[in-house]
């Protein structure tokens, strides 16, 4: 077996269900009722973000997020919009946990990550969230990141490294990861194996000190979300991974 059929394999086999009958979407139905309690007339929609929005997601650890789009009348500090919701999944035995810009809890066996952000204005779908580790705020657009990462040309390489993260246990958060992989391939060619390895090259050689920012909001920096030290880990695995004999030391 080649390398290329070996992690075609494996894409086969840790591909996600997102179809009108996903049991990931019937999620949505159980969480709304509770969300548009909590929000009231200020909720917009409840929609489907992250790596399912993407077509970034693996079966293996497979999880959901929900971008929770309040309107511009939702007037609360977002910082306390953030911990309202956090106390009204706790009420409701949720087992909430907070995260940088989300809350996660445990559902039918998935992780559901919800993330509350207010619309900026009603001509845009710009929107502001907060981020719990800097105590303030920042300006996103989650449509923007979907279509990003969607035609960035990247997918099956990012599902790969998705992987390699979650079975080598690294902190490497999904958004910032697949901005990495974009940049490391941007013009790119070859094989699915060759470019995987091209893109733990870049994680080696470039991780720590590449500058990545928000498509939607250049003032983003997505690559100070994490610590040098943080850093440092995931840039010690990619140089593992390259040292690799066999590409099932690297991903399985």
């Amino acid at each position: 077996m080649t390398a290329d059929q070996y992690l075609q394999n494996i894409l086969f086999r840790e591909s996600v269900d997102v179809t009108a009958t996903s049991p990931l979407r019937r999620i949505q139905g159980q969480i709304t009722p509770l969300i548009q309690s909590w929000a009231g007339h200020h909720l917009r929609r409840i929609s489907p973000s992250g790596s399912f929005a993407k077509g970034t997601a693996n079966k293996n650890g497979t999880d959901i997020d929900f971008f929770i789009s309040l309107a511009d009348t939702a007037t609360a500090p977002l910082g306390d919009i953030y911990n309202s919701l956090f106390e009204t999944l706790k009420a409701a035995g949720a087992s909430p946990k907070k995260q940088n810009v989300s809350i996660n809890i445990r559902l039918n066996g998935y992780d559901v990550d919800l993330v509350p952000a207010r619309q900026q204005n009603m001509l845009s779908e710009d929107h502001s969230l907060f981020r719990r580790r800097a105590n303030t705020w920042t300006k996103t657009n989650v449509s923007t990141h979907i279509a990003y990462v969607m035609y960035g040309g990247c997918v099956p390489e990012i599902r790969i490294l998705k992987l390699w993260r979650n079975q080598k246990g690294l902190d490497f958060p999904s958004f910032y990861l697949e901005l990495a992989v974009i940049s490391a391939l941007r013009g790119s060619g070859g094989t699915l194996s060759q470019r995987v390895w091209k893109a733990l090259t870049y994680i080696r050689d470039n991780l720590a000190t590449a500058r990545l920012v928000d498509p939607s909001n250049t003032n983003n920096v997505i690559s100070d979300d994490l610590t040098a030290a943080e850093k440092a880990a995931i840039v010690a695995a990619a140089r593992t991974a390259l040292g690799a004999k066999d590409w099932s030391e690297i991903v399985r």
